[in-house]
């Protein structure tokens, strides 16, 4: 069977994992989430690949692949880990392609709004956009305190003098695909959620050789 480790800090992980094990149910998912490091792995890059290469060094060269469920890891890191460890393959949650042209309102971490790969990213799009940086989120998510209250305090805090009002909400944090009942009912109306855990299967389908996603390997 194949093996495949899905790496983070905390609950987004086990979302990822579940999410990737109800789509391809034939591969082995290993959870290796540091729920002790979890301020360093969302706060400082340098601090999150030196973490992730010590709970990751039992796995390396002995399974498939190697998922970076953090965005923080995924978009500094990845070229670092694939250029030491030529023989294993790893894969990461990437900012997903978007170009709706829509209000786009994206929530993320200020360590991943800091670095020049959003900055590109931002700088790319062909819509109004607006980035919230919620750090205090994501433990709050992990302990299930993150209130209803406390999404709409966040909110009208940023939006109550603006018209700006996204129809597209772009989750940089793997903990936010969790909330996005809470997060629709807030914002009102019905906007679109884009997060990076469809286009991260799909690659992995390609990296493992799964035709179609439905768990036939290529011969």
């Amino acid at each position: 069977m194949l093996k495949v480790v899905v790496f983070d800090s905390g609950y987004g992980g086990e979302l990822f994992a579940d999410y990737l094990q109800d789509n391809l149910p034939i591969i082995e998912i290993i959870r290796v989430i540091d729920w002790r490091n979890a301020e360093k792995i969302l706060s400082r890059a340098k601090d999150a690949r030196k973490v992730a290469e010590v709970a990751l060094r039992p796995y390396i060269g002995k399974v498939d692949l190697i998922i970076f469920a953090n965005y923080l890891l995924s978009i500094t890191s990845l070229k670092y880990f694939r250029r030491k460890y030529k023989t294993q393959k790893f894969l990461g949650l990437q900012l997903p392609h978007h170009n709706t042209g829509r209000d786009t309102l994206v929530l993320t971490t200020k360590a991943v709004a800091k670095t020049i790969n959003y900055y590109n990213f931002i700088f790319h799009l062909s819509c109004r956009s607006k980035t919230l940086a919620l750090d205090s989120w994501p433990a709050k998510i992990d302990d299930g305190e993150l209130t209803s209250a406390e999404i709409s305090d966040s909110f009208r805090s940023h939006f109550s003098r603006e018209s700006f009002r996204p129809q597209d909400i772009i989750l940089a944090c793997a903990q936010f695909n969790d909330i996005k009942a809470e997060l629709k009912a807030c914002l009102g109306g019905n906007p679109r959620f884009h997060d990076g855990f469809y286009n991260a299967l799909i690659k992995t389908c390609k990296i493992l050789q799964i035709r179609g996603g439905v768990g036939k390997k290529k011969t």
